[in-house]
């Protein structure tokens, strides 16, 4: 059997790869792009620089600074308005996976029309939206390579997953150096975010040959690093390989799709304001225990890729091991439990039914080599709350 693997037309990699984007918006024949970034990408001076660079060959580009960190329908909208009267013909992403999530999103409606729930799973996009290139300032999401975007109805709740390969950017811009400023919360919270990408791309019942490449060298890329950038920002070479392994981690999950941890991270973090790569690693240590029986033998390549297991191992050693690893991470991070974030025990429990239903109509869940119940995951979400 065949996989269809879906990849940007243009990937520009390295130190510097964002002062690039005018060759590329020209490589692309686009002529009026507009700049979706947030307000801290303005701030810390990362957006002056494109406009710049566009300028000096001719491109004129404004600025869209309204994105939220959790991007909503209305937020989506005010993006959509902003590129239907400027006349547009192309959009940016500057900034980590909001931004980028939030200008694929613009790009299909300020195109196409309609509202966001139209978009919504189990639709498949197909059709094209303006053409997006994506410049990424975390080591994490691999929202640049992915033919996914996640968008909250601040109405119902629940964070919509849509995907196609109308989501998929034309180009992505791939320089580490955007994200030496990272505090070490974001660092640790986006890298444990493009771990598990490459871990779910894995396991996942979708995976090809193809994509357990990208996945495992992604792995390797990531693990080792991960202690490294949290401590210390500056340490280049970490903040290099983490940035490739979160682009390598996009590209498999995008095509392999992700699992179980994603399905029960999005509920949690439209029910509570969790950030999205953080109630990810809240829950990975023990969705990884509890499908490990499903696939001991990829989860025991995943160990050993990490440099915790080798080959004398046997998979159910390199399986345990991978858990104390996750857990381990999880404690050096300071990654904390919903308790420790904040989230009230009674509010907690009384929604974890309808967090499970959810995190079960994404479709995610069914990608995981060990199907849950609602049930299960019912059990799963206690487990984790303390």
């Amino acid at each position: 059997m065949s996989a269809q693997i879906i990849l940007p037309r243009i990937l520009q990699v390295g130190v510097n790869a964002s002062t690039e984007i005018g060759q590329v918006m020209q490589q692309l024949n686009c002529k009026k792009p507009l700049i979706i970034t947030d307000k801290m990408m303005v701030q810390l001076g990362y957006s002056a620089p494109l406009v710049d660079a566009l300028q000096a060959l001719g491109i004129s580009a404004q600025v869209f600074s309204d994105t939220l960190p959790e991007p909503t329908v209305a937020s989506i909208q005010a993006g959509v308005t902003t590129a239907c009267e400027g006349g547009f013909d192309s959009i940016i992403a500057l900034g980590g996976g909001s931004p980028i999530d939030s200008a694929k999103a613009i790009a299909i409606l300020a195109k196409h029309g309609g509202q966001m729930r139209d978009y919504k799973f189990p639709r498949i996009v197909s059709e094209r939206g303006l053409p997006v290139v994506a410049i990424p300032t975390t080591a994490g999401t691999g929202s640049e390579v992915t033919k996914v975007t996640i968008i909250t109805d601040e109405v119902s709740g629940e964070k919509m997953l849509c995907m196609g390969t109308g989501f998929m950017p034309q180009a992505a811009l791939i320089d580490y150096t955007l994200t030496l400023s990272l505090p070490a919360r974001v660092s640790a919270d986006t890298g444990i975010d493009a771990l598990t990408h490459a871990m779910e791309a894995y396991v996942s019942k979708k995976a090809s040959l193809f994509t357990d490449g990208q996945a495992i060298n992604a792995i390797k890329l990531l693990a080792p690093n991960l202690r490294k950038v949290y401590h210390d920002g500056q340490d280049v070479q970490a903040r290099e390989q983490m940035m490739l392994g979160s682009t390598l981690a996009g590209i498999a999950f995008s095509n392999a799709s992700v699992a179980l941890v994603h399905g029960m991270s999005r509920p949690i973090g439209a029910a509570f304001h969790v950030p999205h790569g953080l109630s990810n690693a809240m829950l990975l240590p023990e969705v990884t225990r509890f499908s490990l029986p499903g696939a001991s033998a990829r989860y025991a390549d995943c160990a050993r890729a990490m440099g915790i297991a080798t080959g004398t191992d046997t998979d159910e050693q390199a399986g345990v091991k991978l858990i104390d690893e996750l857990y381990a991470i999880n404690d050096e991070l300071q990654v904390p439990s919903p308790a420790q974030f904040g989230i009230d025990r009674e509010v907690y429990f009384s929604s974890l039914t309808n967090m499970a239903e959810q995190a079960l109509a994404s479709g995610s869940p069914g990608n995981n080599p060990r199907e849950a119940s609602v049930e299960q995951m019912v059990d799963i979400y206690k487990a984790v709350y303390e």
